[in-house]
């Protein structure tokens, strides 16, 4: 496998998990449940394969300690901080154009502490992703607010997700094993959700058969979409590729929620739809 194959794999997985999320939230599934089927069922899947495969799960104190760390800091407060700023922010898009372009950042730092390299056609392509990515996450909003905390919660998804980003490229280069890392992050992920839910006296409601489904489906995209992160991250000459083929996937999220679920789907997403797929062409022809 090679990175554009893992990264297409990723694409296709992204956009099944978000539409899988989405159904859920039409259905008025908690956002605690949907949390916890996108870490805590992976995190399941990865032990058994890891079994499977004879995998040892031993790893040094140096390397569990980072990802403890990247954990709970990058990963589980990452996703908290964009949660937050969504909620405050005067318009949603806002606040996720500012958390997504950590795919830049990352290109960046790969480039000068990483060893990684980056064209100016793939510089070009991931620009564009970004930019475009920015007219289809952007909807209308009646919201008016003051409140400037929003920015300071998106800057620290933007720099949660990147450090995250960041940590798995050092550790796959340090020959920690995908398998075993991704099993460790889902761990220590899943355990802070069912803190916070048992902090926040959250119950896990009693739910229907056919929302348990769609809750092992959400898991199970999540299982594909980690694994073939990983596995573009290791493979790609610039973990930037793989984090900006993961951004244009809400294109894709976009034109199907407004064929499955009647979102909208004004002009100026459909052109943003457009200037996606042709960073995206770009990235990877």
């Amino acid at each position: 496998m090679n990175w554009i194959i893992a990264s297409l794999m990723l694409f296709v997985s992204s956009v099944v998990l978000y539409l899988f999320v989405r159904k859920s939230q039409l259905t008025k599934i908690s956002d605690s449940l949907n949390n916890l089927a996108m870490y805590a069922l992976p995190t399941v899947i990865f032990f058994i394969v890891a079994i499977i495969q004879k995998k040892s799960f031993v790893i040094s104190w140096e390397n569990f300690v980072i990802i403890f760390f990247a954990s709970f800091f990058f990963s589980y407060i990452g996703s908290v901080c964009s949660l937050k700023s969504i909620k405050l922010a005067p318009n949603p898009g806002y606040s996720l154009i500012i958390s997504k372009s950590y795919v830049i950042f990352t290109t960046i730092v790969a480039v000068l502490f990483l060893n990684a390299h980056i064209s100016v056609r793939n510089a070009i392509a991931i620009i564009l992703i970004v930019f475009f990515s920015a007219l289809v996450m952007i909807s209308k909003s009646k919201k008016q607010t003051n409140n400037k905390q929003w920015i300071l919660y998106a800057f620290g998804a933007f720099f949660g997700w990147g450090f995250l980003a960041l940590v798995s490229k050092y550790l796959l280069n340090q020959g920690v094993d995908i398998i075993i890392y991704s099993f460790y992050i889902g761990v220590f992920v899943s355990i802070m959700i069912i803190v916070e839910m048992t902090w926040q006296k959250i119950q896990i409601p009693k739910t229907k058969t056919s929302e348990v489904v769609l809750l092992f489906a959400i898991g199970l995209a999540a299982f594909f979409l980690n694994l073939f992160m990983q596995i573009g991250f290791m493979l790609a000459p610039n973990i930037g590729y793989i984090n900006a083929v993961n951004a244009s996937s809400i294109s894709m999220v976009a034109l199907l929620s407004a064929y499955f679920f009647k979102d909208e789907l004004t002009v100026r997403k459909i052109i943003g739809v457009v200037g996606v797929t042709v960073g995206l062409m770009l990235l990877l022809i």
